[in-house]
Parts: structure tokens; sequence; C-alpha cells
């Protein structure tokens, strides 16, 4: 047993067509009740005159007004199908029941049936799914929301909307002496024409004056679905059909960067043109964003009215500051404009302005070499970063490389680095000088993505002139390779021993109710004696950023290895 008395959904048509029911359209196009002929056709009727008559009374009306015309109706006996007693049992009582809205209105929608156009995309669903393995999606489990709108796929692309705006359909219907349209025999635009607005040229063999007028043509009316010419955006800029030397050198493309929520849209209609007309993919790599939210965690869309015009923040934060914000929201994820992330932007711009003022304010003459074990232990710290860097953007995971970047420029190059190096940059040691240059010189260019305009500015003041590149964003991303000439440090472990030996140190003088700044007499250093061996390689500059004057070094298998017991410390008047 099957009732289907409407198109509430998709499962409505199916049964329609499948079963071949009757068609009863009765809602025009202009959302008024039709006319309807009774008992012709679809439209049954035991007592035809009389529901004619009762019909007219609710023809032409819109739907609200006529629901309320067929309550009276049925309360009428003479209306019924015995003609004795009214069809209606009881009142109408209000009911709660799940019904679709159009996005921006307050009515439920009403199903019309209209002609369409359509793109088969049923019977290529395995083509699609390999088409999909050939791409590489970032975040890589973005990829299983494709294949789930693939595999479920339930109906054809339906490329045509009923808009007033958009790219014409180029063909036009004939008219017979009544004028009906013929729609099955289209007259479609010759290739060369292309592009034509069927609304203003007429068809090959006729003329304006025939438009719209028995023995005529008329225009097809319907516009192209936004995202059938959407999808086509690889080609578009590659000059596809226009320059094919162009086309052959961009296409596919290298990435196509969108939301996650469109991928069932746009990705998908996209990688089904390019199957279509190349048996390609349109692009090598997909690279899917979150959205922006609004403090309260909900979207931002222009609908909901929760937008913010971002002037203010640009003015507070800076350019940097906001783009920082931005550079941070990993893929796949939604993020939310946050104003502490926007300090965090600012701060980081006004720390690397500060910080690369003192590296460039020390000088030495001659080529600069990079000679003592920590600078080679710092400088081989700062090859890794840029291996690791390197190989988080080739898998598009910029915000990764933020904040690896940013981690190493405070915690290992501004608050451990320059401190450990300061006193011999200051006394003019080629080889701090040489460190401090070279290091800066790779994190501006680790960090111009995301904070382009500082590290212009910064790299303007000397790198501009000393390599070459006018801009740090011409000039070459940093390698490993770039960094070989240095000779690596004599053990591996001789940055974080310093590091570490520095922060025993400094938390002694806390205990001790001192500031980390003040000057030490003398102290002594117990570690275990692997430890030691290391700390002997770099102890000149641990003494030095902790303005200790004299110091003992003592080892001990009671300490554990990397750890520092501090003692005798002695401070200076």
């Amino acid at each position: 047993i099957l009732m289907v008395c409407t198109f509430g959904d998709a499962t409505d048509v199916q049964w329609w067509r499948e079963q071949n029911l009757p068609l009863r359209p009765i809602i025009g196009h202009n959302g008024r009740l039709t006319e309807v002929t009774w008992f012709d056709g679809a439209f049954d009727s035991l007592r035809p005159e009389v529901a004619e008559k009762y019909y007219s009374e609710i023809s032409g009306k819109n739907i609200k007004a006529a629901r309320k015309q067929i309550v009276e109706l049925l309360r009428n006996p003479a209306g019924s199908i015995s003609g004795d007693s009214p069809s209606l049992v009881g009142e109408p009582k209000a009911i709660e029941h799940p019904v679709k809205f159009f996005e921006k209105g307050e009515r439920p929608l009403e199903f019309v049936t209209t002609r369409q156009w359509f793109v088969n995309v049923m019977d290529k669903k395995e083509q699609m799914l390999k088409k999909g393995d050939e791409v590489s999606w970032h975040p890589s489990f973005m990829k299983s929301r494709f294949v789930d709108w693939t595999q479920n796929l339930n109906l054809d692309w339906c490329i045509s909307r009923q808009r007033y705006f958009g790219v014409p359909f180029p063909l036009w219907y004939k008219l017979d002496s009544n004028g009906e349209a013929d729609f099955e025999s289209p007259i479609v635009a010759e290739i060369k024409d292309l592009p034509v607005d069927p609304s203003e040229n007429p068809p090959p063999g006729y003329t304006n004056d025939q438009r719209d007028q028995p023995d005529g043509f008329t225009a097809e009316a319907d516009v192209f679905d936004t995202w059938f010419t959407s999808s086509l955006t690889p080609q578009i800029s590659s000059h596809w059909k226009l320059d094919e030397k162009r086309h052959n050198a961009l296409f596919p493309a290298d990435i196509r960067p969108q939301s996650h929520e469109i991928i069932r849209t746009w990705a998908f209609y996209t990688m089904a043109k390019a199957l279509l007309h190349e048996d390609s993919i349109p692009w090598k790599h997909v690279v899917i964003s979150g959205w922006v939210l609004d403090p309260d965690r909900k979207k931002m869309s222009k609908s909901k009215g929760n937008t913010i015009v971002p002037m203010d923040l640009l003015e507070k934060y800076t350019s940097d500051g906001v783009r920082y914000w931005a550079s941070s929201a990993r893929l796949g994820v939604d993020t939310a404009v946050d104003e502490t992330i926007f300090k965090v932007g600012k701060r980081l711009v006004t720390k690397l302005y500060n910080a690369s003022k003192f590296v460039l304010s020390h000088e030495t003459e001659g080529a600069l070499e990079v000679s003592n074990e920590i600078d080679r232990a710092f400088i081989e710290k700062l090859r890794e970063l840029v291996i690791k860097n390197t190989s988080s953007f080739e898998q598009f995971d910029y915000a990764r490389v933020l904040a690896d970047t940013e981690t190493f420029f405070w915690r290992d190059f501004a608050d451990a680095y320059i401190e450990l190096a300061k006193k011999r940059a200051w006394d003019g040691d080629n080889s701090a000088v040489a460190t401090l240059r070279l290091s800066l010189n790779v994190v501006l260019r680790l960090f111009a993505p995301f904070v382009p305009y500082i590290t212009e500015d910064i790299w303007s003041w000397v790198f501009a002139e000393e390599t070459g590149h006018k801009s740090v964003h011409i000039s070459p991303w940093p390698t490993a390779d770039g960094m070989r000439s240095i000779s690596p440090p004599n053990s591996s472990e001789s940055f974080a021993t310093a590091v570490d030996c520095c922060y025993a140190i400094n938390k002694k003088k806390t205990e001790l109710g001192a500031s980390a700044v003040r000057s030490t007499e003398s102290l002594t250093v117990i570690t275990h004696p692997s430890t030691r061996k290391v700390l002997e390689l770099v102890i000149e500059d641990v003494m030095g950023a902790t303005r200790t004057s004299n110091w003992t070094l003592s080892d001990s298998e009671d300490v554990s290895t990397g750890e520092f017991d501090v003692t005798d410390l002695v401070f200076s008047d």
C-alpha cells in the first residue's frame, strides 16, 4: 500500500516515478492554485460537476487562503461524496511536524513540477571515487566527506535554475502555430557563436521579430546553477579552449582552497566537470579550511548578521597581528574570532622588531664565520626547524609552520640563544655575530608568510642589500643545504645543556631572593659525569649569560643526567 499526496521530499518523487503515478499539480509557479478540468485525465471525480463548482471557489487563491477555504468547504454536506453529511469530522487541530523552509523565508516550501536540465552523474560514482583517490586531501580525513557524498548520491546533477541573474543556457525552442514550445527538439547555439544570450540573440534562421510568436521561437528562460559555472574555475584560469598551450601547462591546477561545507558541491562538481570534459582531475591538492566563528562559536555569515568589519582590529593589533590570527587557524577546523590571539600576534611583531634591532646592531670586520660550539649547536637546531617547516608546508600545514617557528623564536632564539651569545656579541666575537645575523635572516624568511609587513621592514634594513633580494618575499625559501657549510657541533646536546644549566643557576638566584640579572661572584655546578663533558664545551657562554665571574665544575653519579645542582653561590657586591 502506497500513499503519496504531495511531493514532500525526494522519496515521494522517486515513488511517483517508479510506480508511474498520475501527476495532479494544482499549485502554479506564482504560488496560487491553478485551474483544473475535472474528470479529464488525472483529475477523476465521482461528482465532477460538484467538484468543479467547489474547486472554483479556491482556484486562484494563495496557499494560506485556499487552506482556510478548504476547511469551510469540508464543513458543507453538499460538497461531500454522499451529498448528505459533511466530510469534516471534528474541528481541525494545530500540529507540529518537520517541513522544509526556504533559507531566508518564513513559509514552508511547496514543491512544483518543472522542466529542468540534468547532467548524468549517478552512473559515474565509481569513476568519481577513483578520481578522488588521485587527489591529495588536506587534512586527509576530509576525503571521507567526498567519499560519503559520492557513495550516497541518489539524484543526477540538476544544472538549471529559475533566477533572473546567471549564465543563460545558449538555446531556444521552436513554437508551433499555437505558440506551444517543442521542448524535445531544442535549437542549440553553435560553439563558434558562444557566448550567446538567447534572450537577446535569435537562433540561426530566425529574426527577433519571431520571438515568442506562433511558428517562431522562444528562448530558454533558465540559467545555469551557480556550481555548474564555478566548477569550471580551474579551466577558466587555464584558458581552456582559448589557449591550449597555457591550458596544458596549468591544468590540472596545483591547489584548490575551500571550506569543508562545500565539499559536496564545489569540490564534487569541479571534479565531475574535469572527469566529463577531459577524464582528468581538476587539481592535485585540495586544501580544506573551516569556518570563522563569532565569539559565541556560531558561524559568521551575512544572513545571520554576525560578521564584523576588521578595520578596528587592524588599527588596534596591526595588519600582521590580524594575519597572525588567520594563519593560526588549522586546516579543517573552525576558528573563532578571539582578541587574545590578536594580542599574541601584536606581541610577536613587537618582539621580532626589538630582537632584530639588537642583532643588527652588531657588526665585525671581515667575513663572518660560525666556529663556537654553542653557535654551531644553535645553527644545527635552526637547520632542523627548516627541515620540519619545509615538510609541513609541503603538506599545506601552514598553522604548524607558524606554531613551530614561533616556539623556536621565543624559546630558543630570543629567550635562550641571544642571552647565551650576548656577552660575546658585545665584545665583537665574529662567531656570535655571524650566528645572530644568519639566524635572524632565516627566521625572517620563515615568518614572512605569516607576518609579512614587519619581516619586509626588517629585511630592508640590511639583508636586502647584503643578499641582493630587495624583498624578503622574493628571497629563496631557506634550506638545510644552505647551512651545511657550518660544521656540526661536537655534541648534539650542547645547546640544550647550556639552556638547562642557565635555568638551574637563575632558579637558584631566585630561591636566594635575587633577580636572574644579578651578577654572581662565584658558584659551583654539580652534574652527572656525562653531562659535565658536554657542559665543558659551552661553560663560558653559560657563565657569561648568568653574569658569573668564577665557577667550579664538579660531577657526581648521584645527579641525574641532564640535571644540575648549583651550590656555593656568592653574589657580587
